[in-house]
């Protein structure tokens, strides 16, 4: 019996895969589950109308992000922290503070989005963050953490 997947199913596929199964296995679990439907070839031509359609919005998507991405290249980030005299922040630079940095530079990017690459920001001196824009686009920003 072939199905087409709704979901990812571990040992069979992912999402939107057209797999044979035992007939028993379709009817009684994946079905009912909501995890499959039953391949007719109606369902098969939705299925290829959908993957076009997201196809076609995954490529605008990933344009945007792709003009995002040249525009961040630009960006200088100074992050102002308190310190000790040794130079020490007091606490850390998370990505809570670089986006907010970012989002006063005039672009839309949500704290989940940066990851920085040292484990823990607690200096002055130069660091790097990647912002994850696409699935496929990943920007590396440098930024300079400055006493207030």
């Amino acid at each position: 019996m072939e199905v087409i997947l709704l979901q990812d199913v571990a040992r069979l596929g992912s999402k939107d895969d057209i797999i044979t199964v035992k007939s028993g296995h379709g009817r009684n679990y994946l079905i009912p589950q909501k995890m499959a439907v039953i391949a007719t070839e109606s369902a098969k031509k939705v299925l290829a109308e959908n993957t076009r359609q997201r196809a076609h919005k995954e490529a605008k998507l990933k344009d945007i992000a792709l003009a995002v991405a040249e525009k961040l290249k630009a960006v200088q980030l100074v992050i102002g922290a308190k310190t000790s005299s040794t130079g020490k922040i007091f606490g850390s630079v998370n990505t809570i503070m670089l986006a907010e940095a970012i989002n006063a530079k005039g672009f839309e990017i949500d704290r989940k989005q940066i990851m920085i690459s040292d484990d823990s920001v607690k200096e002055i001196g130069n660091y790097t963050a990647k912002i994850k824009l696409h699935r496929e686009v990943i920007v590396e920003l440098p930024f300079e953490v400055v006493s207030e």
